[in-house]
């Protein structure tokens, strides 16, 4: 990953409604979850729910597909991925006793791209 594509991922990121909205579309995994629920879920109306997803699209941090009448969102899990390792991997280089926990995250990481989206189980 470039440095302008995870500055792009996390100013995406940056925002309240942005931020609840990826994470409820990670809980959703692959399935997704149709705009008009997203929308009742996060308590926002459509028009300003079109507006955050726009910036996560923009990001590739959110892709989107037609089902019937709806347009079904989801999180896309492989740029999740390659963000968090562009973030840790260089985690520790110099003090390799401190990196206990990134090795975690990298496996959680790793595990929900593997399962196509988190489960109310996981972690």
């Amino acid at each position: 990953m470039e440095i302008s594509d995870a500055i792009l991922s996390l100013n995406a990121l940056s925002q309240e409604t942005r931020l609840n909205a990826f994470r409820i579309l990670i809980a959703h995994g692959k399935k997704g979850i149709a705009s008009g629920e997203l929308s009742k879920e996060l308590g926002i109306p459509p028009n300003t729910l079109s507006f955050h997803l726009a910036h996560l699209r923009h990001a590739g941090l959110v892709v989107s597909r037609k089902e019937s009448r709806s347009v079904i969102y989801y999180a896309n899990i492989d740029a999740m991925q390659e963000l968090v390792e562009f973030l840790v991997e260089d985690c520790c280089i110099v003090d390799k006793t401190t990196c206990g926990g990134i090795e975690k995250v990298r496996h959680t990481v790793k595990k929900i791209a593997s399962e196509g989206g988190l489960k109310k189980t996981c972690c």
